[in-house]
């Protein structure tokens, strides 16, 4: 039983982690496979990644409400059907209306999947154990990135893009098979009432909002539809701040932005985010329609940022002990956007090793910020508040990516547009390359406002300066 617990549960909930972590990454690589499949320009498939993004920052916030609701086991096999049939419209979509909406479906059930899977794992194992569960969820979050591009590359190379989400099918089967077999169905003893009001301001807000901005440029729909969606979308968004201050349970806290350090982290973080966020949607681009890369190729060399976010995932905790927060979300996040405009300069002629060795320190610098950011967000938040500071930060985070992947794609075709290219070139990529960079750098003034001792017992800092005061 306590096997069943501490190992069998957690490496069942890491599997359909792991494949929706994979599944988030394989795609970019066969953009512009899909794009010559699908007949579209190949910086009308931003679409495809801000659907799934958008629908995960619409479904994430109730997600732990359903579990309690109508059980942790129930939601989770749930999940796992949508993800598994959402995986199955996208590999049989024929045009692009009609892979978005599947990416859009899919993305519920990876918003469910992934944070019922951890409560789940969080109900059934002792406190005593928990640590150790938990370290079985960390192996497809940085496995997952690492895999999925040159997988990605590999399928769309050698056989065909549709075979990126069949591979789901077994996996889910699989999943759904161990799930039932293993994982009970808790629900919790009182649910408070869901804001249902505040979820469709809110749904509405994102989705109009993001759509608005993903089709400008004539994608999809015209562009005074996107206007439309635009107004409506920051509308029902103002609508959903208002409703939060009166409402007694509302879906999403946002009087938690009050705090210094979470402030600092979803602001800070959403603007560094919006940086790296392009990197999935650009680099892929880049490499294939600049530079003549095969998708195989291309994927070994995108892979190489992830294998730098999980070395540097192994020493993190070691930089905030030594230099706090404050300085290491300042110097590091600095370093991170100069990696990210240096991607930018890559050209034709650059070397696979030095633009392999770019990534990689880049992928070091970017693990380390995003550690470091997702760690201050909470250094202040009580603990009974900590979940909605984490429906706060989630949505920020699916937003912010989505967001990079919308400047990316505006950029892009500026860029494209005014040096007058008829396709696609690789001299059209450094432009939106800056314009992103220049985003992220507006996070560095926000983190500067963090106090010198900012999450200091966090970091272990904070030991460290009473043991030095006691020495005295």
């Amino acid at each position: 039983m306590a096997l069943q617990r501490t190992f069998i549960i957690p490496l069942i909930v890491a599997c359909a982690l792991f494949m929706e972590q994979m599944d988030s990454t394989v795609i970019s690589t066969s953009l512009p496979a899909l794009a010559i499949d699908m007949a579209v320009d190949p910086i009308s498939m931003k679409l495809a990644l801000t659907s799934y993004l958008v629908s995960l920052a619409v479904f994430i916030p109730i997600s732990g409400w359903m579990a309690d609701r109508f059980g942790a086991l129930t939601i989770f096999r749930s999940a796992i059907c949508v993800f598994m049939l959402g995986s199955i419209l996208c590999g049989v979509s024929q045009n692009l209306p009609e892979f978005v909406a599947a990416r859009f479906f899919q993305g519920i059930g990876g918003a469910m999947m992934v944070p019922v899977g951890r409560l789940v794992v969080l109900r059934s194992v002792d406190k005593v154990d928990l640590v150790k569960a938990l370290s079985y969820l960390t192996i497809p979050a940085l496995f997952g990135p690492v895999l999925g591009p040159p997988l990605g590359g590999f399928i769309t190379t050698y056989f065909h893009w549709r075979w990126i989400f069949f591979i789901n099918i077994p996996i889910s089967i699989l999943g759904l098979y161990l799930a039932t077999r293993f994982i009970a169905n808790t629900k919790a003893e009182q649910v408070a009432p869901l804001d249902w009001f505040g979820f469709l301001l809110s749904a509405l807000g994102c989705s109009l909002l993001m759509l608005g901005l993903a089709t400008t440029g004539r994608h999809l729909i015209s562009g005074d539809i996107s206007l439309v969606c635009v107004v409506l979308g920051v509308l029902s968004l103002l609508a959903y701040v208002w409703h939060a201050r009166r409402a007694t349970h509302p879906l999403i806290d946002l009087r938690l932005l009050k705090i210094p350090t979470l402030q600092a982290g979803v602001g800070g973080g959403s603007l560094y985010r919006i940086g790296i966020g392009a990197i999935p949607f650009l680099l892929p681009l880049m490499l294939q329609l600049g530079f003549g890369f095969n998708p195989f190729h291309s994927g070994l060399l995108t892979c190489a940022a992830a294998a730098g976010a999980m070395f540097m995932k192994t020493i993190a905790a070691v930089f905030l002990k030594r230099y706090g927060f404050r300085r290491v979300l300042i110097i590091n996040g600095s370093c991170g956007i100069i990696s990210l405009a240096a991607i930018g300069l890559f050209t034709q002629t650059t070397p696979y090793a030095v633009m392999f060795m770019v990534l990689l320190i880049g992928g070091c610098f970017r693990s380390l910020q995003f550690t470091s950011i997702n760690a201050i967000s909470y250094a202040d938040v009580d603990t009974q508040k900590l979940s909605q500071a984490t429906s706060i930060a989630s949505v920020a985070q699916q937003l912010s990516v989505g967001m990079g992947v919308v400047i990316a794609g505006f950029s892009l075709q500026l860029s494209n547009q005014l040096q007058g290219h008829a396709t696609l070139v690789a001299a059209d990529f450094w432009p939106a390359f800056l314009a992103v960079s220049v985003v992220a750098s507006l996070s560095i003034p926000l983190l500067m406002r963090l106090p010198d001792n900012a999450g200091a017992e966090m970091s272990g800092r904070g030991k460290v300066a009473n043991a030095a005061k006691s020495a005295t």
